[in-house]
């Protein structure tokens, strides 16, 4: 009998060992699973992470782009404005020479003629005139009208001033020099005298 009892509570013994040991055995794996799900909520965060990081970098590029691309048009449009600016402006340097010979042309022409040989050489200096003139009209150069006009700073050097009673207030009374246009650009001044 006493063996039976050993015996019941060896079984006893061992099927309290083997209930605890399941206990303890579920309750490690619920932990796993919970640990599990940690790692892939730790993951899931990570990725979210990293698609926020990359899509951070993509529209740091996309505005590096748009940046670049808006730069580049600036700078084709500046050529483009520079190239025609270089165009309609290519005589400026040789007509600011050639406005000076222009002045000595006109001086020579006023000479006065006292035989037919000054004559002839008179009309060919006047014919040679008007071919220079008739030239830099074809680029754009054109004289600046002053006599009768309002003075206008941009457009006239005023060297004296008068008082007369033929002309308005802020009239030019007389050009001493003619003044020059390339298009729209002064290339020389008018030196005028202007009524007071």
């Amino acid at each position: 009998m006493t063996e039976n009892k050993n015996e019941d509570q060896t079984l006893e013994n061992e099927t309290i060992e083997e209930s605890s040991a399941e206990a303890v055995f579920a309750e490690e794996e619920i932990p796993a699973e919970e640990n599990h799900g940690t790692v892939e909520k730790d993951e899931l965060q990570l990725a979210h992470e990293k698609i926020a990081e990359l899509e951070a970098k993509i529209e740091e590029m996309d505005n590096r782009y748009l940046r670049l691309q808006a730069d580049f048009d600036n700078s084709r449009r500046r050529a483009k404005l520079d190239m025609e600016a270089a165009q309609k402006y290519r005589v400026q340097s040789i007509a600011g020479d050639l406005v000076e010979a222009l002045d000595n042309f006109e001086r020579a022409t006023k000479i006065e003629a006292e035989n037919e040989q000054t004559k002839s050489l008179l009309s060919g200096m006047e014919m040679v005139y008007k071919a220079i003139t008739d030239a830099l009209a074809k680029e754009g150069i054109e004289p600046i009208s002053s006599v009768g006009e309002e003075f206008d700073p941009r457009l006239h050097q005023a060297v004296m001033q008068v008082q007369d009673e033929n002309f308005g207030s802020n009239i030019v009374v007389e050009e001493f020099q003619k003044g020059y246009l390339l298009k729209d650009r002064v290339i020389r001044p008018a030196m005028v005298k202007v009524n007071e």
